[in-house]
């Protein structure tokens, strides 16, 4: 159960509308790293969260924040589009060419679709995207996932704090900064805390490592005249196990050169007949692979085969 508070948990209140400025500051609400995008990631991380206790209540704590963070920036855009007066700045724009370059165009979509006020869109109109969020069911991958995501969204409310002289516009993003700065360490520390409670094997993801290819999990390939090899990644050693980092030069490992099988004759595709005839795609075909797929397992589970 979700409670709203009425109070903002920050002021947002320009000092004057800017219709222009609203175009932009879209991209740091819709767009793929704004809030709707953290905001949804964090909710489903928890609502998917299997640890009952400080991680689940953590994750849900930050995202009912953004949830705080979202209606902030509708608010301060709907302010910001206050009787759309663009034509002020438009003459400015008109009278200076480098400045009209900088300003960009009014978002039309504001007048037009959604009455002055702010969209769940980016700065150029392209709908919020639920792909955008990770929630992958791991902490330590997701964890990551949100440090880079509140990485790159202080980036870009940076950018766009530069972008105006407004000193209400200013004091919000300055708050907004300080929580994107603080958050980039909340993920940080939370990774800390699953490794030594012994939630995940290390600082990077590990699953299956029983039985990867050991020898491969050190080695940094490199291309002719590269630089690359001076980095700790190639001179250092294993975060997994200490052992040594090397360089070799990329080349392949195997004679397999992609050929790929033959085609399904039903689809008509350009082919050579050097692979044989292909299967077809309806349910004798699926069936003739379906029996393939099944000795293929049984021959696993005779030779011990985990991959």
């Amino acid at each position: 159960m979700y409670r709203h508070t009425r109070e903002l948990q920050f002021t947002a209140k320009p000092e004057k509308p800017d219709a222009l400025f609203a175009a932009k500051f879209q991209e740091i609400l819709g767009g793929q790293f704004g809030e709707m995008t953290v905001m949804m990631q964090y909710l489903f991380q928890g609502w998917n969260c299997r640890i009952p206790g400080k991680y689940k209540d953590m994750i849900l704590d930050i995202g009912a924040e953004e949830i705080s963070h979202v209606e902030m920036l509708t608010v301060m855009l709907a302010r910001l589009l206050e009787g759309a007066p663009g034509e002020t700045t438009e003459k400015a724009a008109a009278a200076n060419p480098v400045l009209a370059a900088v300003l960009g165009g009014q978002n039309p979509q504001h007048a037009i679709v959604s009455g002055g006020g702010a969209r769940p869109t980016d700065s150029q109109g392209n709908p919020w995207n639920a792909g955008y969020i990770i929630a992958s069911g791991n902490l330590l991958t997701d964890f990551r996932s949100n440090a880079a995501a509140e990485g790159q969204s202080r980036l870009m409310t940076s950018r766009i704090a530069n972008m105006t002289d407004d000193r209400g516009v200013k004091e919000m993003l300055a708050f907004n900064l300080a929580r994107d700065t603080y958050h980039q360490q909340q993920w940080m520390y939370g990774i800390q805390m699953l490794v030594e409670e012994g939630f995940a094997e290390s600082e990077i993801e590990r699953s299956n490592g029983d039985w990867e290819d050991a020898d491969a999990a050190h080695v940094f390939y490199t291309n002719e005249g590269s630089r690359a090899g001076e980095g700790l990644w190639a001179t250092g050693n294993s975060v997994v196990d200490g052992q040594p980092f090397r360089t070799e030069p990329l080349r392949p490992l195997t004679d397999d050169q992609g050929i790929l099988p033959a085609p399904d004759p039903l689809q008509y595709v350009t082919y050579d007949g050097s692979q044989g005839p292909g299967k077809p795609g309806n349910a004798v075909g699926g069936a003739v692979q379906q029996a393939e797929n099944v000795v293929t397992k049984v021959k696993d589970a005779i030779t011990g085969d985990k991959h």
